[in-house]
């Protein structure tokens, strides 16, 4: 089977020469070939740490904070959890573990576009490629989703310009093209070299879940960046990184195919959609619907258990250090929680 590159060399010549920055993202993730379409994934036998991954612990509480919004819109009969990137169903697997109500009578939609993930799906759940098309009543659910939706990439070069990417030799390269129309988001000015991600993929997919939903929310997890203006005037490393084997990988042109691709997500690009519900810290979120009493419960269930422990005890007892990693704010309890409403 020919590589990413391989393929990503044929649709570059194809094309005259060049293809945009988010096309060369797209096949290198999500192409055959791609990250995702191959042996990438979240784990801790993967390439990165998701907070599904640290325990059920995270799913537990998701399931507490689900069954509060059914209860919200009148405990209806067909209520749908849709994940979308759900990967190979790390998080679904917890929450059907914790057996919210909202699912006695509902269905859990589990959304992923590599086949490879979807097979690794738990039973008890909808597997399938596409978002569903009919109107639905429910929550939508999207975990480190945008951060590795493809984007444009700008680059300041005496003025903003795009990053388009060429082939030369065994290399990638960029090569920068003027703007059709230069981004409302970018400054005026900013350093030589600078770059910013242009998130329309990330709007846009924003758009289509809130037209999906007929009555509900989404919510959105994921590592973010209040403005845009913040990653245009900083160093660029800052923001846009690569991941492999649980290691910063090297630079986002080299290696396509071996290795993830993934940026902070920008809240005003997000805004000129919708402006959410609420935002708060993923820690924030968690404590605010039950995690610290979670915690407790699995502490008295361990010191109960302790003289003769059973793998339910030890599961419980898992509790504190899965809640010390989801809560810290140096990492996963920084990330963002965005709810959005319809309904």
């Amino acid at each position: 089977m020919a590589s990413a590159a391989d393929r990503l060399r044929a649709e570059i010549s194809a094309s005259g020469g060049a293809i945009p920055f988010r096309r060369f993202m797209e096949l290198s993730l999500y192409g055959e070939g791609g990250f995702y379409s191959g042996a990438g994934s979240a784990g801790r036998r993967g390439d990165f740490l998701t907070s599904p991954e640290v325990g059920p612990l995270f799913g537990t509480v998701i399931a507490k904070a689900l069954d509060a919004w059914w209860a919200e819109f009148g405990a209806p009969a067909n209520f749908s959890i849709v994940e979308a990137a759900a990967g190979p169903g790390t998080l679904a697997r917890s929450i059907l573990a914790a057996q919210p109500e909202c699912l006695r009578n509902g269905r859990y939609v589990a959304v992923e576009v590599s086949a490879t993930q979807r097979a690794r799906h738990p039973e008890g759940v909808e597997s399938r490629a596409t978002m569903p098309d009919e109107p639905i009543t429910g929550v939508v659910i999207a975990n480190e989703l945008f951060d590795n939706l493809p984007f444009d990439l700008a680059v300041f070069d005496t003025g903003w310009r795009e990053a388009w990417v060429a082939a030369s030799g065994d290399r990638f390269v960029e090569v920068l093209r003027p703007f059709v129309e230069t981004p409302s988001v970018l400054p005026v000015s900013a350093p030589h070299g600078a770059r910013a991600p242009i998130q329309r993929a990330a709007g846009e997919w924003l758009r289509d879940a809130l037209g999906v939903l007929d009555r509900g929310r989404i919510l959105v997890f994921d590592y973010c960046t209040p403005l845009t203006l913040t990653a245009a005037t900083s160093p660029w490393r800052e923001w846009l990184r690569t991941y492999v084997q649980h290691e910063r990988g090297a630079h986002y042109l080299a290696n396509p195919g071996e290795q993830d691709i993934t940026a902070q997500v920008m809240l005003d690009q997000l805004d000129d959609v919708a402006e959410p519900e609420s935002l708060r810290t993923q820690a924030q979120f968690l404590r605010l619907w039950g995690i610290d009493e979670l915690v407790e419960e699995g502490r008295v269930a361990w010191e109960a258990a302790a003289a003769r422990p059973d793998l339910a005890a030890m599961k419980m007892r898992s509790r504190i250090s899965e809640a010390a990693a989801l809560l810290d704010p140096a990492g996963l309890g920084g990330f963002s929680a965005l709810t959005y409403r319809i309904g």
